[in-house]
């Protein structure tokens, strides 16, 4: 069986490192080609690290990009020009940059997800079914906390919660999204969902969905105690994706959520 060729974008990153342990202990996948936004005079491996160009994109199948807007959309128009197929983990898109990533999904299969993580993707499905279910008279809010080097914020995990609690809703995310917090020790429900983000120490991931009537709190959780899970998860949807035609795609396509 002939195995898929992987390039991996962001390479030196805290995502880049763990994606390349987890692509090498799988024996269906070949790196072809790693690179970074800056050159790396070292080899990992036997690769030596490149820019985005054609040439570190000709021998790939999938590129799996962790790394920020504007080197996503570096690498999506050199995609889009080699007919190559992307697994997009990136966070913190604009709406003006999540439609222009649907009209790259017009020319090339690509998979994008806020959060890897089979846990993280069921707990948005359980957000959306519990969102329905409660109605209006429950208020939402969402709490999450990462490491002190991530720079967005919200984390994508945490709007991809609030896309869920819109949907269950059938309302329109961004125009019920509320306040965005930075390291509060506490923060408000409101008639719009409010979002409050830690950044602190060398803490993975932790998501929690709040729905509350004033009587009664429903919380949802997720905790996060290794990086594997989203490289794992990475790993799982560039396999899946191998055998995509063009379009948008969801890690919950790939699970199968109805």
């Amino acid at each position: 069986m002939s195995k898929i060729n992987l390039t991996i974008t962001g390479c030196m990153g805290r995502m880049g490192q763990q994606l390349i342990r987890s692509a090498n202990r799988d024996k269906s996948l070949k790196i072809v080609s790693l690179t970074e936004n800056v050159l790396v005079n070292k080899r990992i491996g036997l690769i030596k690290p490149e820019l985005n160009t054609e040439r570190a994109f000709n021998k790939s199948n999938i590129i799996i990009d962790f790394t920020v807007p504007k080197c996503t959309f570096e690498v999506l128009k050199i995609a889009s020009k080699l007919k190559k197929k992307v697994v997009i983990g990136t966070t913190g898109f604009t709406k003006k940059e999540e439609n222009l990533i649907k009209k790259y999904s017009k020319k090339i299969a690509i998979l994008k997800a806020g959060n890897m993580s089979l846990g993280i993707n069921l707990l948005m499905y359980i957000t959306e079914i519990a969102s329905a279910s409660l109605g209006n008279k429950f208020l939402s809010k969402i709490f999450e906390v990462h490491h002190k080097y991530k720079k967005d914020h919200p984390s994508g995990t945490a709007l991809m919660l609030g896309k869920g609690i819109a949907n269950g809703k059938k309302k329109n995310f961004y125009k019920i999204v509320g306040k965005k917090y930075l390291n509060k020790k506490k923060f408000p429900y409101g008639k719009k969902i409010n979002f409050n983000s830690i950044r602190k120490g060398e803490i993975i991931g932790e998501h929690e969905v709040k729905f509350s009537s004033g009587k009664e709190i429903i919380t949802l959780n997720h905790e996060a105690f290794d990086r594997a899970l989203y490289s794992e998860g990475a790993i799982a949807a560039a396999k899946w994706l191998n055998k995509k035609k063009p379009g948008l795609y969801s890690m919950r396509d790939l699970l199968n959520f109805k």
